[in-house]
């Protein structure tokens, strides 16, 4: 058994993901990152979206053009967002990716816009979009959802939200995603109570790299992440040093990374936010593969 509470089966799976740019700019600077990106050879790509038919847009040419850039392999995975969505919208967003060929999908309900008191469309749960997809398509899609070993920012405590968790896993979903968190043991205790209420499906942890000081703080606010006091203090003191900053965050994540391994997760998903070298370089010292 491993420190998770569960023995490691199959093979580990060690994935990406990236977001569609706004811009040219943006294009040319995630097609340099994706050729990085794709030498690390993983499992799959994800590329996230956001609310609004622009955004679904956005990400649908997003996943276009990486699939005509790399080929089906890496597998290249969408979001596909509950807030905002239709049955109709998602039924499109559906056709249009398995005439693609995709049969792989995160499904996450999205970020309630600013100001908004609740998600906009017909599904205000991720679940309800994930038993929608399963009754609409059954299994011609893998679908991973998102869970929160730090528990969602709006939930109204660990067990609501581990409730909210075990109704996506009951709707369909193969696997799940977590938020990126900095405490090993956030993860494990999470997984050990999914295992107690028999939610045996893998649970990858998300890996955020440190790279950025200010902007590493402001966005853990935002996402309910929390940043150990020791760390915040020593990233406080770094912040005006950025190479010294970026090695401590890779001694950092890549122990985080090892210990998470070690106990027994199935994989690792990391947030690149489409800067290559900070994963490349975790990907490497943790002997993943790749060229």
């Amino acid at each position: 058994m491993t420190a998770a509470g569960t023995p490691t089966a199959g093979p580990r799976e060690f994935s990406v993901e990236v977001f569609p740019p706004k811009t040219d700019q943006g294009v040319e600077r995630l097609e340099r990152e994706l050729a990085q990106l794709a030498s690390l050879c993983p499992a799959y790509v994800s590329v996230t979206c956001a609310a609004g038919p622009e955004a679904s847009e956005r990400t649908h040419r997003t996943v276009t053009w990486i699939r005509a850039r790399l080929g089906a392999v890496p597998d290249v995975v969408p979001h596909v967002i509950a807030a905002g969505a239709t049955r109709p919208s998602v039924r499109a967003v559906l056709s249009r990716y398995r005439a693609l060929g995709i049969r792989h999908l995160v499904v996450v309900r999205g970020d309630v816009p600013a100001g908004a008191a609740e998600v906009a469309g017909e599904f205000p749960h991720a679940g309800d979009l994930i038993a929608f997809i399963r009754a609409e398509t059954g299994d011609a899609f893998r679908i991973e959802a998102a869970a929160h070993p730090e528990v969602h920012p709006e939930a109204s405590g660990a067990e609501a939200d581990l409730g909210h968790f075990a109704a996506k896993v009951a709707a369909g979903t193969d696997a799940a995603l977590t938020q990126y968190f900095y405490n090993a043991d956030a993860y494990f205790t999470f997984v050990e109570s999914c295992r107690r209420r028999g939610l045996a499906l893998p649970i990858v942890p998300g890996i955020m790299p440190i790279v950025a000081h200010e902007r590493l703080v402001r966005f853990s606010t935002t996402a309910g992440v929390e940043i150990p006091r020791w760390l915040r203090l020593r990233l406080d003191g770094l912040a005006s040093q950025p190479e010294t900053l970026a090695a401590f965050g890779v001694e950092v994540v890549g122990r985080l990374c090892e210990r998470l391994l070690a106990g027994g997760a199935p994989g690792l998903h990391f947030y690149t936010m489409n800067r290559a070298e900070p994963t490349s370089t975790l990907w490497k010292r943790l002997g993943l593969g790749g060229s």
